[in-house]
């Protein structure tokens, strides 16, 4: 499933306009990674946003 498990970020949908104004559909994908994640004590592979990604890395630099 392409959904960040943190914040929700999903597929969004919406059209391509070209010049004389013709429109087709078309989706916007986030970026969504696996990553190994260590909840309660047990290593989960979680799929994530590149943003809340890098979020978590600032978190933990801190």
């Amino acid at each position: 499933m392409a959904k960040c498990a943190v914040c929700g970020k999903g597929v969004v949908f919406g059209n391509t306009v070209s010049h004389s104004h013709r429109k087709c559909n078309r989706s916007w994908k986030a970026n969504i990674r696996q990553v190994k994640v260590i909840e309660n004590g047990t290593p989960k592979t979680v799929s994530i946003c590149a943003r809340c990604l890098r979020t978590m890395k600032k978190q933990q630099d801190a």
